[in-house]
């Protein structure tokens, strides 16, 4: 698939998750390739509607871009209960569950999203599934690494700590972490291991998600919308 026609899928999921919007919403704004496009429209359709809403950015990129379109930001320290929040995924199942953190920005991703009435995720076609198979991030801290990957592999998984291509070395996020990705092949319950790896010391949080409420899927013809039964 080329690379055009895989943004254009992109860009439809996004523009149909930023149309959620309501005036006076406060809004988790997500991170990642998707996100960003649905920040961008949500950023057009406040100059262009005068909306007045809210953003609680999901990470350092996402605040200068929101700020970059417009969008007025607030924290979770004023605002703990959000409307909504619009995110990207790496992959979703078919009962809605996700994993997120290709970015190694899961963590407050997660947070955000748990405050939202509303998780909506826009993603192109390629990225459903029937069942999770992508390696999990886990984000953990440095001098927990060893420890870390014992308990993943007690869990049944290989691991491998993140590297940072563009620099070298390791990939470190926002809190000064590392990230393992854990890989458990394909993953048949979710919940169990969301619930296996919240447990995990050393860990501060994993990429699955069990809380989308809706999916916006683009694909060639469109876009279809996935809701949780």
């Amino acid at each position: 698939m080329s690379e055009d026609k895989k943004v254009r899928k992109k860009e439809k999921a996004a523009e149909s998750a930023a149309s959620l919007i309501k005036d006076g919403m406060v809004v988790g704004l997500g991170t990642g390739s998707t996100a960003e496009l649905a920040i961008r429209r949500i950023g057009r359709r406040i100059k262009d509607e005068e909306l007045e809403i809210l953003g609680v950015p999901t990470s350092l990129r996402t605040e200068m871009i929101a700020i970059d379109y417009g969008i007025p930001l607030t924290t979770l320290s004023e605002h703990s209960s959000l409307d909504i929040c619009i995110d990207g995924a790496d992959q979703v199942d078919s009962q809605l569950n996700l994993i997120k953190g290709g970015w190694g920005l899961h963590t407050r991703e997660k947070i955000v999203s748990y405050a939202a009435k509303e998780l909506v995720i826009c993603v192109e076609e390629e990225k459903v599934v029937e069942q999770l198979n992508k390696p999990v991030p886990l984000e953990v801290l440095p001098y927990a690494t060893k420890i870390v990957e014992k308990q993943v592999e007690e869990l049944g998984g290989t691991h491998v700590l993140r590297t940072d291509g563009s620099r070298g070395g390791y990939f470190v996020t926002e809190h000064g972490n590392l990230i393992i990705d854990a890989d458990f092949g394909v993953i048949s319950n979710p919940g169990e291991m969301s619930v296996a790896l919240s447990s995990v010391v050393g860990s501060v949080e994993h990429g699955i998600f069990t809380n989308a409420t809706e999916v916006h899927v683009g694909n060639d013809k469109g876009v279809k919308i996935l809701k949780r039964d």
